[in-house]
């Protein structure tokens, strides 16, 4: 029998879309392309960018521990001792002493049971989430919630509805909503502590209390918020004197290394460590950035002076911003944005700041709504007033230059 040769029509190439894809060629055209320029020093309060020395108000290093001595050596001692890597997953070869000490000296500090460390902080919350969430259950976030978020709620089998943001009566609404209409699975309610963008914080006893009325249980990305807020730096919980089913937090801001963790209860944790595929199938993070991780967690115990300065440092430029004229929208932490409107405006921005010397971070949609792009600025605990007072006379002299102020 012959057979017939028919030709297959494709409507698409794969990578269409990457070849269409022009816009960064052409912002780079103009001059004002502020992405993956290199960083050739350490990441410290003053950087080289592209061989030009500028002030850095565009890192999450909250407690400036980054260039700890303390904090380089801890990572280079583990180093040394335990090599570059660990080859394999926590959950066969890839455990090591440090990696159990970090999780119990973490599950201390924090005042939970237990604690589970993960390679990243974006993995953490995959891992999480969708490690919990079955079919049968909704998980509510919060309409600003961090990508990773949003991602593992993607990668759960169960139904996602949001909230508008930081808005607890639509919170109630949602919930009330979800329970009316055939819930038959857990409801579980994800958000961020602080939110990395606008740096606002969550209203968490209002959270608590609407949350507990439907009976979901409750998680908080502190990834902003560990280091930062609370007496002894634990976090939104502490902060408000709270209680919620699971807190994750990052070792990439306040601790000054690479990798995440969340605490609860020994049985999450434990159910966790068992059937998270993002954990059990990922390697661990390396001796160097455990060591890093518990060093720093030391100075955020035993230096609390340094969350006071970081305090009195975001104070001071939230309130100088706003007195420039500038919209800094409801920052409540050393997370501080300053609203510019469209993209290109915003990049022109970020270059003339680099340009006088200072180093920020654009963000344009869907990072913020569209119309709202901003110049995300964050500040550290060992900025000193001298960087303080050029970084506000660039925003002064830049702001008039390009019209945002007056």
């Amino acid at each position: 029998m012959e057979t017939e040769e028919k030709t297959v029509s494709r409507k698409t190439d794969l990578f269409e879309k990457c070849y269409q894809f022009k816009t960064a060629d052409e912002v780079k055209a103009m001059g004002i392309y502020p992405y993956f320029h290199p960083i050739s020093s350490a990441p410290g309060n003053e950087v080289v960018v592209d061989g030009k020395k500028v002030i850095m108000v565009g890192s999450n290093n909250y407690l400036g521990l980054t260039e700890d001595p303390r904090v380089k050596n801890a990572a280079a001692d583990a180093a040394r001792k335990y090599g570059s890597g660990c080859t394999g997953s926590r959950f066969l070869n890839g455990t090591l002493d440090l990696h159990i000490e970090l999780e119990d000296r973490l599950a201390k500090f924090m005042k939970r049971d237990a604690s589970i460390v993960f390679s990243t902080g974006f993995q953490t919350n995959l891992g999480t989430v969708s490690c919990v969430v079955g079919k049968n259950d909704t998980v509510v976030i919060d309409r600003g919630d961090h990508a990773s978020i949003v991602d593992a709620c993607r990668l759960s089998f169960g139904k996602i509805v949001k909230f508008g943001h930081n808005d607890m009566q639509d919170l109630e609404r949602v919930l009330r909503n979800v329970t009316e209409n055939g819930l038959r699975g857990g409801l579980f309610i994800v958000a961020d502590g602080v939110f990395s963008m606008e740096g606002d914080i969550i209203k968490l006893p209002e959270l608590v209390e609407i949350g507990r009325k439907y009976g979901a249980r409750i998680m908080i990305d502190d990834a902003h918020a560990i280091g930062v807020l609370g007496e002894g730096g634990r976090g939104t919980a502490e902060h408000f004197h709270q209680e919620v089913d699971i807190t994750m937090g990052t070792f990439s801001k306040s601790f000054a290394s690479l990798g995440g963790f969340i605490v609860a209860d020994k049985e999450v944790i434990n159910y966790i460590k068992h059937f998270s595929r993002e954990f059990i199938f990922s390697a661990s993070i390396p001796p160097s950035a455990a060591a890093a991780a518990l060093a720093a967690l030391k100075i955020i115990e035993t230096e609390p002076e340094r969350r006071v300065n970081l305090w009195k440092n975001a104070r001071r430029m939230k309130k100088e911003l706003q007195a420039l004229g500038f919209n800094t929208l409801h920052s409540e932490t050393p997370i501080i944005p300053v609203v510019i409107g469209e993209d290109l405006d915003t990049f022109r921005f970020w270059k003339a700041l680099y340009d006088n010397g200072v180093f920020a971070n654009p963000t344009i949609s869907p990072a913020v709504p569209p119309g709202q792009a901003l110049i995300r600025t964050s500040y550290t605990a060992t900025h000193t007033d001298q960087h303080l007072d050029r970084v506000l006379e660039a925003f002064e002299k830049v702001g008039k230059q390009l019209g945002v102020i007056s």
